[in-house]
């Protein structure tokens, strides 16, 4: 591995460098490039995961986004066609410390540049990561402009104006471009060492209830728990109307994970949402799910200044006192003081305090913030499924 590049706000290109990240206030980090060529504008985050990078870019909930990955080695075990989360990535880049090695893992099928560059998706390495990870958590997520050009012609006072010119995420819907364009069934459940991916159809198992999924952006884990908790899913746009979901008849509908700001996106889904609680339907959040219900059931919602990325979030269930080690991705949150007196909150992060899940007291209504479908992270909060599904067996019996 040749020597990194030194990250400086100095403007002179190191010797080596072939790739770029300029921040709105000019903060200059130079690097070498990876995957596609090009540029791109985004807001900077940082993720915590040790595991699972694949699974990260290919999470819809980082559109908009480039992401820091703070753990050092990323692309050591390649890229395969199983650990995917969305066919097409959302991610609008990738920021690394050490450069990407060959792959090492019996899983491998292709090289993480190469994978990357089949998705036209930039990378930026060889930059000290922690700096950058310092600068966001000191001063919030920052917008920035990656590129990469090997013959090295960077206009960093043009990539600066372009970074500070991008509006940013607040007040931005961007569910609408990364949700499903048709209505579409869903029979995957989850992966084994042994036999990879099950099928509901395959193996003739009759499911229990009938669920409608709303992709907001929905990560294919998630589909995969709904179905191994027995579920036959439809899954059906963003922007499906009352009348497209009830349809279906189903015994409950799911709120999926999402990019964006929930105010935005709730301009035409927290409508729906009101008449599916009116209708007495249980229904289950996930991530923009959940604030999307929130905002639906009288509260509010705002963005965070860090946001919560990582597969080891600590998250307390307010009823029981279990803490849970969670899978995150979110950068907007519930306003505790909004939640109305028919919604209790139920479980918070141990992190900083923020909303970590909600249940109303008189609707077979909840949602957590955080991700129990742990692709990638741990397992502590599979659990949740198994609550929505007693929902509905609850609401059968009425």
């Amino acid at each position: 591995m040749s020597a990194a590049p030194a990250s400086s706000t100095e403007t002179t290109m190191p010797s080596g460098a072939t790739a770029v990240l300029v921040l709105e206030d000019g903060t200059v980090f130079w690097g070498r490039g990876f995957g596609a060529t090009g540029s791109n504008v985004g807001e900077i985050v940082f993720n915590t995961s040790m595991t699972g990078y694949q699974e990260v870019l290919t999470d819809l909930s980082y559109a908009g986004q480039i992401i820091t990955f703070t753990f050092p080695h990323v692309g050591n075990v390649g890229a395969n066609s199983e650990d995917l989360e969305s066919t097409t990535p959302a991610a609008r880049g990738c920021i690394i410390r050490d450069d990407i090695t060959e792959p090492s893992n019996y899983r491998a099928a292709q090289h993480l540049d190469a994978w990357l560059k089949s998705n036209n998706m930039i990378g930026l390495a060889g930059l000290d990561t922690r700096r950058l990870t310092r600068r966001i958590r000191d001063g919030g997520a920052p917008k920035g402009v990656i590129c990469h050009d090997p013959s090295g012609a960077f206009d960093l006072k043009a990539l600066q104006a372009q970074a500070a010119a991008w509006p940013g995420l607040a007040g931005m819907d961007l569910a609408k471009d990364v949700t499903c364009q048709q209505t579409y069934g869903w029979t995957q459940t989850i992966w084994s060492k042994e036999q990879g991916f099950g099928d509901l159809e395959k193996e003739n198992a009759a499911p229990k209830f009938n669920v409608v999924a709303v992709d907001y952006g929905a990560k294919r884990n998630i589909l995969r728990c709904l179905a191994a908790a027995g579920c036959k899913v439809t899954v059906v746009p963003a922007t499906a109307t009352t009348e497209d979901i009830l349809r279906h008849n189903p015994d409950g509908v799911f709120l999926s994970n999402g990019p964006g700001d929930p105010a935005a996106t709730g301009e035409y889904a927290v409508p729906v949402i009101q008449d599916l609680i009116e209708a007495g339907k249980p229904i289950f959040g996930i991530c923009l799910g959940h604030q999307l219900l929130a905002i639906a059931l009288g509260a509010k919602t705002y963005k965070l200044t860090l946001g919560h990325r990582g597969a080891n979030q600590p998250v307390q269930d307010m009823e029981t006192g279990k803490v849970e080690i969670t899978s995150q991705n979110h950068g907007f949150a519930v306003d505790r003081a909004s939640l109305p007196t028919n919604v209790m909150e139920s479980h918070k992060s141990l992190f900083d305090g923020v909303v970590e899940g909600l249940r109303a007291t008189d609707k077979p209504v909840f949602s957590v913030q955080y991700h129990p479908e742990a692709s990638p992270g741990p397992q502590d909060s599979h659990y949740l499924f198994d609550r929505f599904t007693k929902l509905m067996a609850d609401q059968k019996t009425k």
